[in-house]
C-alpha cells in the first residue's frame, strides 16, 4: 500500500514538474519579441551656454617670464669709435585665448568630456617696459632709428631666451591642469584635455 502511494507521489510530482516546464518554454517563445531590458545612460551633454560661458574667458595666462637684455652696438669713425648699450625688461605673458578655440573644442563623447585647447602663443606683444629701458653705456651722438634698432634686437632676443620648448610645455602643462578642474568644478567626471601645437611667433615686432 505505502510503496502504490510512494509511486503515485513520484508521477503526480513529475507530472507537475512537466507542466510547469511546458508552461516556461510557452512563456518565452510568446515573450521572445517584447524583451524588457534595463540601460545605463552615461552620455554627457554639454549646453552652448556653457560653451559660450567658457570662450567669453578670453584670455588666461599660464607663465609668466621676467627677464632681461643688454644689447650694444659700435660705431666706427675717423675721429674715434661711437658706443651705445642700453639694457632692456621684459616680461612675457604665455597662455591661451579661447577666443581662438574651434567651433567644437568642447565636445562630449560617450561618457566623456573633451577639452581641445587653443595653442599656447605669447598673450602680448608689447612686452618690453619701455619706461624702464636705460643706457647702460652711451658714447657719441645717436639717432631715434639707432634706438630702434636696439630695441627691435631686445625685442627678438626675449622671444629666443623665452619662448622655449620647455617653457612653452611648461605653459601646456598648466593649461591643462587648470582646465581640468574648470570641467571638474562644472561636474563633468570623466575630462581629456587635449593641447593644439604652438606656432613659432614672427621673428619682428
Amino acid at each position: 500500500m505505502l510503496n502504490r502511494l510512494s509511486k503515485i507521489s513520484r508521477k503526480t510530482i513529475f507530472f507537475v514538474i512537466t507542466i510547469l516546464l511546458l508552461v516556461g518554454i510557452v512563456l518565452v517563445y510568446l515573450n521572445k519579441d517584447n524583451r524588457f531590458e534595463l540601460s545605463k545612460d552615461d552620455k554627457i551633454n554639454i549646453t552652448p551656454t556653457q560653451i559660450q560661458s567658457i570662450r567669453d574667458i578670453g584670455q588666461w595666462e599660464f607663465l609668466t617670464i621676467n627677464n632681461e637684455e643688454i644689447i650694444d652696438t659700435v660705431r666706427h669713425g675717423f675721429f674715434g669709435d661711437a658706443e651705445l648699450v642700453r639694457i632692456y625688461y621684459g616680461t612675457l605673458r604665455l597662455g591661451i585665448d579661447l577666443q581662438d578655440a574651434g567651433e567644437d573644442f568642447i565636445e562630449p563623447q560617450g561618457d566623456s568630456i573633451v577639452v581641445m585647447l587653443p595653442p599656447v602663443k605669447l598673450l602680448d606683444h608689447n612686452f618690453i617696459d619701455e619706461a624702464r629701458t636705460k643706457s647702460f653705456f652711451e658714447k657719441g651722438e645717436w639717432k631715434a632709428k639707432d634706438r630702434d634698432d636696439l630695441y627691435r634686437r631686445a625685442y627678438q632676443a626675449m622671444i629666443d631666451r623665452c619662448l622655449t620648448t620647455p617653457n612653452i610645455k611648461s605653459a601646456e602643462r598648466n593649461a591643462s591642469r587648470q582646465f581640468y578642474q574648470l570641467m571638474k568644478s562644472m561636474g563633468f567626471e570623466n575630462v581629456i584635455i587635449r593641447n593644439k601645437p604652438y606656432t613659432k611667433e614672427k621673428r619682428s615686432q
